[in-house]
């Protein structure tokens, strides 16, 4: 199975949360912003530990769905 990560750039508030938690799938951008280091995740680890930081975002516009 193989899960797409998407980030909503106009809502992101640079929290970081989802970097910190999650370093192999989010990063920081330049503008201060999330985004993913991967787009399609294929190892449930990474999607338990992307679905958490995306749990985690205050603003919620991380998603994690079935690509």
């Amino acid at each position: 199975m193989a899960w797409k990560v998407k980030i909503d750039q106009d809502v992101c508030i640079g929290d970081a949360i989802c970097a910190s938690l999650c370093p192999d799938v989010f990063e920081m951008s330049d503008e201060g912003k999330a985004q993913p280091v991967v787009e399609v995740i294929e190892d449930e680890a990474l999607y338990n530990c992307a679905v958490e930081a995306a749990e985690a975002c205050p603003v919620s516009c991380i998603t994690v769905e079935e690509a």
